[in-house]
């Protein structure tokens, strides 16, 4: 694996961020930057060879800034939404920022740890981001010492290791946001590419998004890709899920043994025939079909929209802190965080 560094550019305190690109010998390139540790670009071949990036976001710094569509970040200290911007923990209760309606969304829009500043060790095989995130900052009980580490591996695998440290119990549940456009980040809606996932159930939401607390079966429902089709053929169904989300934007609970590395995701792209095997070992995954993007101009001047890329977010289920059938994402002094997700491309 080849490595290089580049400067991306400044922040607003004069701060320099850099891009490292990792490099495989398959033709693979992933560039990330350690401002919200971002996935700036992903260059994949297609089945004739030709490398497109096929990742939605930014040419330069400055609209990271914003990112209202957290294009590449990794979301922390708490990832999708907290019903009531609250949660109460070992008899205390915690107030977080209230930034989606009555709720609070990837912990706070402008604190999180996609708008941070991480300092970066290089791998053998990669890069490892880190930063420090006091008690009570957001709102979060305890001291916390976080790293993400991205892999480029000569499988055409993109693996993203998280770790996190806490002297106090509190909700750690990091994950990463890209939208992924097998065509390419520059060829439109992604409706027409093939999902497959490996999860039996979702959580259900009410209308601010917020999970109900059931784990309910796919079975008869849109919600049902145990058999691989298009996002496209019932994404504006007449169902009243899909409608209060604007599409797909539900988590999905992942089949198989929480805590082990497993399959849960197949993505095809027919005209290019790239595919993506997506792995984890956390409970759920949060697909999202870029329901809520915004028009804007992202890299190479293209103008993205509504359904331009989609994610596969995996995480502890939304709202855990306050569903008590839901697995637990209490972390703290006698228990680190660990998890990993694999992003491994084939043709």
């Amino acid at each position: 694996m080849h490595m290089k560094k580049e400067l991306f550019g400044k922040t607003k305190s004069e701060k320099e961020i850099y891009r490292y690109w990792l490099e495989n010998s398959k033709g693979m390139r992933a560039g990330i930057i350690n401002y919200g540790a971002v996935l700036v670009n992903l260059f994949v071949p297609d089945k004739n060879g030709n490398i497109a990036d096929v990742v939605l976001g930014f040419d330069t710094l400055e609209p990271y800034f914003d990112n209202g569509s957290f294009f590449g970040a990794v979301i922390g200290p708490n990832a999708n939404r907290v019903g009531g911007a609250a949660f109460t923990l070992d008899g205390q209760r915690y107030q977080l920022d209230v930034n989606d309606g009555a709720n609070n969304l990837h912990s706070h829009i402008d604190l999180g740890y996609h708008k941070r500043v991480w300092e970066v060790a290089e791998e053998e095989e990669g890069i490892r981001l880190f930063l420090e995130d006091q008690d009570g900052s957001m709102g979060f009980p305890g001291n916390k010492k976080i790293q993400v580490t991205y892999y480029l591996t000569e499988e055409n695998e993109l693996k993203i290791q998280y770790e996190a440290y806490s002297d106090k119990n509190t909700i750690i549940n990091l994950t990463n946001h890209t939208y992924f456009n097998l065509a390419g980040h520059d060829k439109g809606q992604i409706c027409d590419h093939v999902l497959e996932l490996k999860a039996s159930a979702y959580t259900p939401v009410t209308s601010s998004l917020i999970p109900v607390g059931e784990i309910a079966s796919v079975k008869g429902t849109p919600f049902d890709f145990l058999k691989a089709k298009r996002v496209g053929d019932e994404i504006d169904a007449d169902d009243a899920q899909l409608k209060m989300a604007g599409g797909y934007d539900h988590n999905w609970v992942i089949d198989g043994e929480s805590g082990t590395i497993r399959q849960f995701a197949t993505v095809t792209e027919p005209v290019s025939g790239r595919c993506l095997k997506a792995y984890t070992d956390l409970p759920g995954v949060q697909f999202y079909a870029g329901n809520f993007i915004g028009r804007q101009t992202g890299k190479n001047g293209t103008v993205y929209d509504v359904r331009s890329g989609l994610c596969l977010e995996t995480q502890y289920f939304p709202d855990t802190a306050n569903k008590p059938a839901f697995p637990k994402a209490v972390f703290g002094p006698d228990k680190s965080y660990k998890s990993t997700t694999i992003y491994k491309f084939c043709l």
